[in-house]
C-alpha cells in the first residue's frame, strides 16, 4: 500500500515510550521507540543490520540501544556506537526517523528527513492545557485500514444505529452536515441540530425537565488522520455559551494496509476537577470503541479484503460527502508526493 510519507504521524503516547524499547509497526515498517539517558525520544528501524534481529528485543544502556542477539549498540542517529566484536564499519547503521514530542504524544516523520519541520504538527494545545482530572486517553490496535476508521468519525450518522443507547437519538441523521474546505488543509464537518431530542449520553447531564436541545458536533480533519471533535448541547432556544464543550481527539496511524493504531483522548471546559467523571468518560469511550466501532470496522475490512475501496464502487449517500471528500484529498496528496 502507498502511504503519505512527508507528514507527521502519531507513533505513541508520551508515557508509552521509556528506556525500555517499544516495538511498533508503522506504515508497514518495523520501528523501535525508546528514550536515551537524557529522556529524549528516538525511533529506529527495528532490524539490526548484522543478522536482522529485532532491536526492540534488546535493551537501552547509557542511552544506547543494544541488540539483544550480539550486543551491537546504536545511537539515536542510527549510527553504530558499540561493536564488541571488532571495528565499527559503514554497514553497521540503521535508519533513524525524526521524532518530536508534543501534545502528550510522540510524532514520527517517515518521509524525507530534511522536510521534517516540527511546525507542521497540528496545533492540539487544548491537550496540553487540560489538567489530569479533566483529561483521559486511550489506544486501540484495530483491525481495519486507517481510512475506514477516519470515515467512521467523519460520518457520525452511524452513531444513531451503532450506538443508539449512548451517542444515538436520530438528530444527526435528520440534520444535514455543513462541510467546509479551508486553505490551511483542514476539512471541517459540522452537525448543529436545533430543537431536537438529545443523545442519551447528553440527556443525563442536562437540567431536569429538558427534553429538547440545540446541540453541536464539529469535526476538523487534517492529513493524514488527525481529527478533533467538539460537541455539546443546551436547552432549545438558549445561547450556546450557556453550555459546556467536550473536546475529543481521534488520531489514526496506519500499521499495515489492514490494521491501524487508533489514539483517542478527551477533555472538557466544565467540571475540570471531577476525576470521577473523567474516569467514567474514559471507560465509556473505551467500551464504545472496542466493542462497537472496532468490530464493525473489522467486519468492513474482512468484506473488502485486499481490494481497493474505490474499485468496489461504493454506493455513496449524502451522508458520505465529508468522508469521500477526505478520501479524495488523501488520494491527491499521495499522488502528488509520488510525482
Amino acid at each position: 500500500m502507498t502511504y503519505l510519507r512527508n507528514c507527521w504521524y502519531m507513533a505513541a503516547w508520551s508515557d508509552e515510550v521509556s528506556n525500555q524499547p517499544l516495538a511498533r509497526t508503522l506504515l508497514d515498517e518495523p520501528v523501535v521507540l525508546y528514550r536515551d539517558a537524557e529522556g529524549e525520544p528516538h525511533a529506529l528501524f527495528d532490524r539490526c543490520p548484522h543478522r536482522f534481529a529485532p532491536l526492540s528485543a534488546g535493551r537501552v544502556e547509557n542511552g544506547i540501544l543494544l541488540c539483544g542477539y550480539h550486543g551491537l549498540g546504536f545511537g539515536g542517529d542510527g549510527a553504530c556506537a558499540r561493536n564488541p566484536h571488532g571495528p565499527i564499519t559503514k554497514a553497521l547503521r540503521v535508519t533513524s526517523y525524526p521524532v518530536v514530542e508534543a501534545h502528550r504524544a510522540i510524532w514520527i516523520w517517515m518521509g524525507d528527513a530534511g522536510r521534517a519541520d516540527p511546525a507542521l504538527i497540528r496545533d492540539l494545545s487544548f491537550v496540553d492545557d487540560a489538567p489530569d482530572t479533566a483529561f483521559n486517553k486511550g489506544y486501540l490496535n484495530g483491525t481495519g485500514n486507517y481510512q475506514l476508521f477516519v470515515d467512521n468519525i467523519l460520518d457520525l450518522s452511524h452513531a444513531d444505529y451503532l450506538h443508539p443507547d449512548t451517542l444515538g437519538g436520530g438528530a444527526v441523521t435528520r440534520t444535514p452536515a455543513e462541510i467546509e474546505e479551508r486553505i490551511d488543509g483542514i476539512i471541517a464537518i459540522a452537525w448543529r441540530p436545533k430543537n431536537e431530542v438529545p443523545m442519551p449520553l447528553m440527556a443525563d447531564r442536562l437540567p431536569p425537565g429538558v427534553d429538547w436541545v440545540d446541540s453541536w458536533t464539529e469535526v476538523e480533519w487534517s492529513a493524514p488522520g488527525v481529527m478533533t471533535l467538539v460537541n455539546g448541547a443546551v436547552p432549545a432556544g438558549t445561547p450556546r455559551s450557556n453550555g459546556g464543550n467536550v473536546f475529543n481527539l481521534h488520531i489514526l496511524t496506519p500499521e499495515t494496509s489492514s490494521t491501524s493504531h487508533y489514539f483517542f483522548a478527551s477533555t472538557r471546559d466544565y467540571a475540570m476537577d471531577d476525576a470521577k467523571l473523567n474516569e467514567a468518560t474514559r471507560k465509556l469511550r473505551e467500551q464504545i470503541f472496542s466493542t462497537e466501532d472496532e468490530p464493525m470496522i473489522a467486519g468492513q475490512q474482512k468484506r473488502i479484503g485486499d481490494q481497493d475501496f474505490w474499485s468496489l464502487s461504493p454506493a455513496l449517500l449524502k451522508i458520505d460527502k465529508g468522508a469521500a471528500l477526505v478520501r479524495r484529498r488523501m488520494d491527491a496528496l499521495i499522488q502528488a508526493e509520488a510525482k
